[in-house]
């Protein structure tokens, strides 16, 4: 209850400020009119900055309760079909270390994947090194840069210039977050073009928004999520789309995407009103806010297909690690509403790593002239 009046709380206040800073960027209609008529000079745009509407999305859980009712027998039996975006990566990552292994006998090189790591968090350390590790299994080079919590921008500035300059290196990643004290976008910003397999550069972004326009590297989670769909026989073209959450990293780029793909696209986010009532009437759910057991089976259409990209660790003692991970959705329930639903964890986390090397192994050929 004190965690869900905190963030009450921090939401009036910021809506308070973008409302008092947005009262001193708009004259009066008095005062409007007088420096029309005496000045010649008025204020043509009535909209703010747009950085200055960029609230953080801070979701409130529905409970503090991480478990789902188990499904009942008779009434809301499992119906759905599971996406397993475990084997379906393992596929992937096959047909990728065939390509490599053809690339290694035709030019004798490997494609080339650095990383760069910043700081000491369980959760970045994991996630780099299962990328590690599946670079291993498809015959992708890696390196990584391991830097202090304290390290200076320049530190990681150096590392970026230096596998930027690194012809065998074709794709270069920035584990994220990145501490406090650093300028993530001006970070990111460095990665060369060229070996953006994160897909982050505002110029692939942008390509990936407009028509007609094709963007050298597609975001990893957002490709992860709809390459489950079309191998799972999900028909996009026409249908309802819902994406929770408006990630840079995963929600905005899904939309996007989806858009591609021709669905219509709803996106929600933590101001958003009813956002159950919107989420029901959905044919294909993507979840991206890593609020555990957000969505229950009131909010998902019978027969809908979910994709959880969410992820949050849950103590459990019991667990070998002391915690497990649960998703946006509350898994159980969707079971016995949906057509077809991704775990967490073994659905989406899997797939970003594999389309994270089919990036790489896309920049490469670029790279040596393959097709």
């Amino acid at each position: 209850m004190m965690m869900m009046m905190m963030m009450k709380r921090i939401t009036q206040s910021m809506t308070v400020m973008w409302q008092k800073g947005l009262k001193k960027s708009m004259p009066s209609t008095s005062r409007a009119v007088n420096t029309l008529k005496h000045n010649h000079c008025y204020q043509i745009r009535k909209s703010p900055p747009l950085v200055s509407l960029d609230f953080p999305d801070i979701w409130t859980p529905n409970s503090l309760d991480y478990d789902c009712s188990p499904i009942q027998k008779g009434s809301n039996e499992q119906t759905a079909a599971v996406i397993d975006g475990k084997s379906i990566s393992e596929e992937i990552i096959s047909g990728i270390a065939s390509e490599v292994s053809r690339m290694k006998e035709s030019i004798g090189k490997v494609p080339g994947l650095a990383v760069i790591l910043v700081g000491q968090r369980r959760d970045s350390q994991t996630y780099v090194r299962n990328k590690i590790k599946a670079c291993e299994e498809a015959g992708i080079k890696s390196l990584m840069t391991e830097l202090p919590e304290d390290c200076t921008e320049d530190e990681i500035l150096s590392a970026l210039s230096s596998f930027n300059e690194n012809p065998s290196i074709h794709g270069i990643l920035v584990q994220l977050p990145l501490p406090k004290h650093l300028d993530e976008e001006k970070i990111l910003n460095m990665v060369s073009l060229e070996k953006d397999v994160d897909g982050f550069n505002p110029l692939n972004m942008g390509n990936l928004a407009m028509r007609g326009r094709e963007p050298l590297f597609i975001p990893c989670t957002a490709k992860g999520c709809i390459e489950l769909l079309l191998r799972s026989g999900v028909e996009i073209m026409g249908k309802k789309a819902v994406v929770i959450g408006r990630s840079n990293i995963a929600g905005l780029p899904t939309s996007l995407l989806l858009q591609r793909h021709h669905a219509t696209v709803s996106i929600l986010h933590a101001l958003s009103k009813n956002p159950d009532q919107i989420t029901r009437q959905a044919d294909i759910v993507v979840t991206a806010v890593g609020v555990p057991n957000l969505v229950r089976d009131h909010w998902l259409k019978p027969g809908a297909v979910v994709i959880d990209v969410g992820t949050y660790p849950v103590e459990d003692p019991s667990s070998e690690f002391g915690y497990r991970l649960v998703g946006d959705v509350c898994y159980e329930e969707a079971l016995g509403v949906a057509s077809a639903v991704t775990p967490v964890p073994g659905g989406v986390g899997p797939m970003t790593i594999a389309m994270l090397l089919s990036n790489t192994l896309d920049s490469a050929k670029r790279a040596y002239d393959i097709t």
